[in-house]
């Protein structure tokens, strides 16, 4: 039976939304679903496992989803104050944005990470090397306020356990009957395109080698299958060469007002 695809109630740069489907297709078959990087959580929503294991190093992603899988309408309640034209404005958001950058409450982080993601640029995801969430006001005319996504996610959150930690523990949760996904950040297509800054600490080449290694012992010694994405570079294609690899042409915003795209080249590497 199809599935209706599913949107994620977060914007998400690099999110696998459009690319479910030819994820899913190279998917095998399993009982639970392990995603070390969940970001916006589109091959969760897109996929039908009985259980999922999601995880990501972002602790404010991972509090928001716990907050939504616990209490989706008391969240929905408070962040849909935030979704009005008195909050739409710079000086608003840079208040919010201060406010979350000093609260250590987690729920309040919660409800301010969805307004910041809807109202800052781009639904950009940005730390500095402080931890200091600096993404930029996006001057957008009347953000969307996604009620049906939350909702979707929330019941959706009742297979699923939701871990904040990098993905060499992640890993260590699999286990017979297990599928893992992983949806690093990306290798850049050149020095100047790298973003690794989604978390405090930062993604370089030593961890995409260590995690191409540890897909691959997973796959051969614990018999767990392993499919990575990631941009079809030299330097992919090096790390996966013990992979089934799979190239798909992928569109991508080149500008800053999205109003020119490419095609780039990502790639998609099976150890099983």
């Amino acid at each position: 039976m199809k599935m209706n695809k599913q949107r994620a109630f977060l914007k998400w740069a690099g999110g696998k939304y459009a690319l479910s489907e030819q994820i899913n297709k190279r998917l095998p078959q399993g009982i639970t679903l392990v995603e070390p990087f969940v970001g916006a959580g589109s091959i969760f929503l897109n996929t039908d496992f009985e259980s999922y294991i999601l995880a990501d190093i972002n602790p404010d992603l991972i509090y928001l989803y716990q907050t939504v899988k616990e209490n989706p309408h008391r969240y929905l309640e408070d962040t849909f104050k935030l979704f009005n034209g008195e909050h739409n404005n710079r000086i608003q958001y840079l208040q919010h944005r201060a406010r979350f950058n000093v609260t250590e409450d987690t729920y309040e982080r919660s409800v301010l990470f969805l307004y910041l993601n809807r109202f800052g640029f781009n639904g950009l995801c940005r730390y500095n090397k402080k931890g200091i969430f600096n993404v930029p006001f996006g001057s957008y005319k009347k953000p969307y306020f996604p009620e049906k996504e939350i909702l979707a996610f929330a019941e959706k959150a009742k297979r699923a356990h939701f871990y904040c930690e990098d993905f060499r523990s992640t890993f260590k949760r699999a286990t017979k009957g297990c599928v893992v996904y992983c949806d690093p950040p990306y290798v850049g297509l050149s020095k100047t395109a790298d973003f690794t800054a989604y978390s405090k600490g930062g993604f370089d080449a030593e961890s995409q080698a260590e995690l191409a290694q540890l897909s691959e012992d997973t796959a051969r010694i614990k018999g767990i299958p392993v499919l990575l994405s990631n941009h079809s570079t030299h330097l992919t294609k090096r790390l996966y060469k013990g992979a089934d690899m799979t190239e798909i042409k992928v569109s991508r915003n080149i500008s800053r007002d999205g109003s020119s795209r490419k095609k780039v080249i990502e790639i998609l590497a099976l150890y099983s």
